[in-house]
């Protein structure tokens, strides 16, 4: 650091408008990685936001459409979200009236999750609106060749 020749305070030797050098950071994986998620989630963020639809909330919607009956504690432990967080999670869904919890008929201990109609209604048409998303995102990767390699290559870091 340099002094300013005026007033004696310390000045730094960079000129106003001068780019911030960013190499440092751009070259590592983690960094890269997340500032993709931020741009992909406040993409999704935005987009959403008329639904009223985080993107947790949306996993859990379409976990629940592919896996009807299944145990809370299995949806959540396939998207990793701790017990607590996920009873309040789908406690918010199903007081929209997306999500209905109906004790497990195999063990009656457990709730077995289920989209109420409207619940199958409503992710139609959120599983409409992501999937414009997702091909904007494909087609910024160049098309489904990139889209492939980029999900191959991120599952040898799981």
């Amino acid at each position: 650091m340099t002094q300013d020749s005026a007033t004696g305070a310390p000045s730094s030797a960079h000129e106003p408008g001068d780019a911030l050098q960013t190499g440092g950071t751009t070259g590592i994986i983690g960094y890269r990685l997340r500032r993709a998620q931020l741009s992909v989630f406040q993409k999704f963020l935005s987009i959403f936001d008329g639904l009223k639809l985080r993107p947790a909330d949306y996993s859990v919607l379409v976990l629940i459409a592919d896996n009807p009956g299944r145990k809370q504690t299995e949806i959540a432990e396939v998207l990793d979200i701790k017990r607590a967080n996920f009873v309040t999670l789908v406690h918010g869904l199903e007081e929209r009236g997306l999500v209905e919890r109906i004790p497990s008929s195999a063990d009656k201990r457990a709730n077995a999750l289920h989209l109420t109609e409207e619940g199958e209604t409503f992710l139609a048409h959120a599983r409409q609106v992501h999937e414009a998303m997702e091909q904007e995102l494909i087609d910024r990767l160049g098309g489904e060749g990139e889209r492939a390699q980029l999900l191959a290559l991120l599952d040898r870091l799981t």
